[in-house]
């Protein structure tokens, strides 16, 4: 129970790694709010893990909508202590000069934008009560970024700077913020960071990983709890890989 009595906010929490976060965290205690463009998917994982899971569709680049999110949080929970976001997107692989420029401004929103809204309306609850957490969902393209995947590699790599600017200037007022740099899982990204799912390039994309398989919403989960929760707390600013190797 690493996290009981403390609450969260999850984005992109309906499925895959964010899914994996969300049923960690009741595990171990914490009472969560899946936000989501899927409310559908949302509300029945929130059915699944019982009372203390609630869902609200949020488009995370927009600033209405996280406005929205952050005042049902505090509605359902009264306070928020945690926020992690994961919610995320890629374009699918081509040559940089080749990718549409809908695509460019949808990868930077979802990816980027979104963190900046979401620190406008929740980083003031957490500097007034002098204690929280953020967890920026990254990725080991901000580290080792993969040909053809440029501007999803820089949306990534902003986020990962942007943790290290949010920890520093936080860290005065008792919040945390860290990230955490996944290798792809079998989430519904998967297909579009591949090009395509076939065995052939799947086993190509995994020769790439030592430890020979993809990352699981588990491992997420695992990870997340711990830079989450107080046994975490001398840790800020850190990226932590959960890539089975891969930026070795």
């Amino acid at each position: 129970m690493r996290l009981n009595g403390k609450t969260a906010i999850v984005t992109g929490g309906a499925s895959g790694f964010g899914a994996g976060i969300a049923r960690k965290f009741v595990a171990e205690g914490a009472r969560v709010l899946i936000a989501d463009m899927n409310l559908e998917g949302g509300e029945a994982l929130a059915a699944e893990l019982g009372e203390s899971v609630a869902a609200i569709q949020t488009n995370v680049a927009k600033n209405e909508d996280v406005a929205a999110m952050t005042a049902a949080a505090l509605k359902a929970f009264g306070r928020i202590d945690i926020l992690v976001n994961n919610a995320g997107t890629t374009h699918m692989p081509a040559p940089m000069e080749d990718i549409s420029e809908e695509d460019f401004d949808r990868v930077l929103a979802v990816n980027a934008k979104s963190v900046y809204l979401t620190a406008r309306h929740v980083v003031p609850l957490l500097k007034a009560q002098k204690a929280g957490a953020i967890l920026n969902v990254a990725s080991t393209a901000a580290v080792s970024p993969r040909p053809r995947l440029s501007w999803y590699n820089a949306s990534k790599g902003w986020m990962t700077t942007a943790t290290k600017g949010m920890a520093i200037e936080l860290a005065p007022h008792g919040v945390r913020v860290n990230a955490i740099n996944p290798v792809a899982g079998e989430t519904p990204l998967l297909k579009m960071f591949m090009g395509e799912d076939t065995p052939d390039v799947r086993a190509k994309f995994l020769a790439t990983i030592p430890l020979g398989r993809f990352s699981t919403p588990e491992d997420m989960g695992n990870a997340a709890c711990y830079l989450c929760s107080d046994e975490a707390s001398m840790v800020t600013g850190v990226c932590m890989e959960v890539d089975g190797g891969r930026c070795i």
